[in-house]
C-alpha cells in the first residue's frame, strides 16, 4: 500500500504564492506518477499537474506558467509551487499516485489509485 499526505494549504490573497507538499510512504516503488488534482465546491475533481518518474511533467492549461510541480526522490515528496494565485484556484487540492506509465494516462483521474486526504487552498480577491 501507498500512503499520501498533503500539507501546505491555507488562505491567501490573489497574487500570492503557496507551496503544497505531498509525502509518500509505503510501497512507493510501485508509483510511476504523482499528480495534483483539485475540487472546488459544486464542481468535479479536476487534474492540475503531474510529474512522472521518467521526468515528464503535465499541467492543465489554466495553471501553465503559474504552477510548477517538482519532486524530491530522496524524500519521496512531490511539491506544487503555486504562484500568482487567483480566486478561481480556490479548491481542495489532492495528491494522487498512479502506477500507469503511459503518457495518455497522465491527466486521467481514473488511473490514479492512491489519494491523499486533501488540503484546502482559499484565494481571496
Amino acid at each position: 500500500q501507498v500512503q499520501l499526505v498533503e500539507s501546505g494549504g491555507g488562505l491567501v490573497q490573489a497574487g500570492d504564492s503557496l507551496r503544497l507538499s505531498c509525502a509518500a510512504s509505503g510501497r512507493t516503488i510501485a508509483i510511476y506518477r504523482l499528480g495534483w488534482f483539485r475540487q472546488a465546491p459544486g464542481k468535479e475533481r479536476e487534474f492540475v499537474a503531474a510529474d512522472s518518474r521518467s521526468g515528464g511533467t503535465y499541467y492543465v492549461d489554466s495553471v501553465k506558467g503559474r504552477f510548477t510541480i517538482s519532486r524530491d526522490n530522496a524524500k519521496s515528496t512531490v511539491y506544487l509551487q503555486m504562484n500568482s494565485l487567483k480566486p478561481e484556484d480556490t479548491a481542495v487540492y489532492y495528491c494522487a499516485g498512479s502506477t500507469y506509465t503511459g503518457t495518455l494516462y497522465a491527466r486521467d483521474i481514473s488511473k490514479y489509485g492512491y489519494w491523499g486526504q486533501g488540503t484546502q487552498v482559499t484565494v481571496s480577491s
